[in-house]
């Protein structure tokens, strides 16, 4: 085993902080990921990593040369693609996670296109509403919909995704159909909630180019947009959702647009990476090429 595949599975460990999860990340065996380690070690004559019996945590030392790796295999993959007789080739795997809503309706579409122009590029997509842990899960990228919380992680602004309010026609033939902010008191709103603690604040609309909010009843809360979805088509209530992702009901009459006047700020779309130099090729390619079919028609 040569270096860089010592210095490789050195940074996958530094970041998950397991020789286990390391081998099974990367298809090593475990013997193989420790050997890796300890040979960095020895030719360093330093120790990297203290190991106890729950967590695999870096050295002073290791967390210096840890740093210095991820600049380095940056750098390393970054002029093997340099040299390369057609550069727009582009080899490996991306993992990527992103929203369950935004990778039906708007990437995946779009994939085989983007494929064919990279026949040798391998994507494993995570579609979930649940917010991936970005190192520890091993994961290249992440795609968030909404307002960013704060961590170290950078951030990239790839759109805006216009919002719209529906409710089911079933909906519409039981309470009729609101007109104005005042109707919305005998109507009810479907909540959602990725903690599903406390009541979210209510309708949300612009006025005067200000966020705010009209208190209406409701008897479900969700915590995911299938679920979201789901509870306006079963007659529940009015949503208020990115119009991507439901583009299509609403153009076979499964939902219908109301209050056109009175929709919510759009929300931003944000890719999320780890550090600014682990951005290899093939994940600036991809991140490119989302970002035109985010700013497409897909806003």
């Amino acid at each position: 085993m040569d270096r860089i595949q010592q210095m490789q599975i050195f940074q996958r460990v530094a970041e998950l902080g397991s020789f286990v999860r390391t081998a099974e990340q990367l298809g090593l065996p475990k013997t193989s990921v420790s050997e890796a380690v300890q040979q960095l070690e020895t030719q360093l004559n330093v120790r990297l990593l203290n190991r106890t019996t729950r967590r695999v945590e870096l050295t002073q030392d290791g967390s210096n040369y840890y740093q210095r790796c991820v600049e380095l295999l940056a750098d390393f993959d970054e002029l093997q693609q340099l040299f390369q007789q057609q550069p727009e080739q582009l080899k490996g795997v991306l993992r990527i996670d992103m929203p369950t809503g935004l990778a039906r309706e708007a990437v995946i579409p779009a994939l085989p296109d983007f494929l064919a122009q990279h026949p040798q590029l391998h994507i494993q997509l995570s579609s979930t509403d649940r917010r991936v842990d970005l190192i520890a899960e091993g994961f290249d990228a992440v795609i968030r919909v909404g307002q960013l919380s704060s961590s170290s992680l950078i951030a990239r602004p790839l759109s805006q995704f216009r919002q719209v309010n529906c409710v089911s026609p079933s909906y519409l033939d039981k309470f009729g159909l609101p007109e104005t902010l005042d109707d919305l008191s005998s109507h009810n709103l479907v909540f959602y909630s990725q903690q599903l603690s406390g009541k979210p604040d209510g309708f949300e609309y612009q006025q005067d180019g200000k966020n705010k909010f009209w208190p209406m009843s409701g008897a479900v809360t969700v915590n995911n947009a299938e679920a979201y979805t789901a509870a306006c088509l079963a007659g529940l209530g009015i949503i208020q959702v990115p119009e991507v992702g439901v583009r299509q009901l609403v153009k076979q009459g499964r939902l219908v647009k109301v209050l056109p006047e009175y929709q919510a700020a759009a929300m931003p779309v944000s890719v999320l990476y780890a550090h600014r130099r682990q951005l290899s090729r093939r994940l600036k390619v991809f991140i490119d090429w989302l970002q035109a079919v985010m700013n497409s028609d897909y806003n």
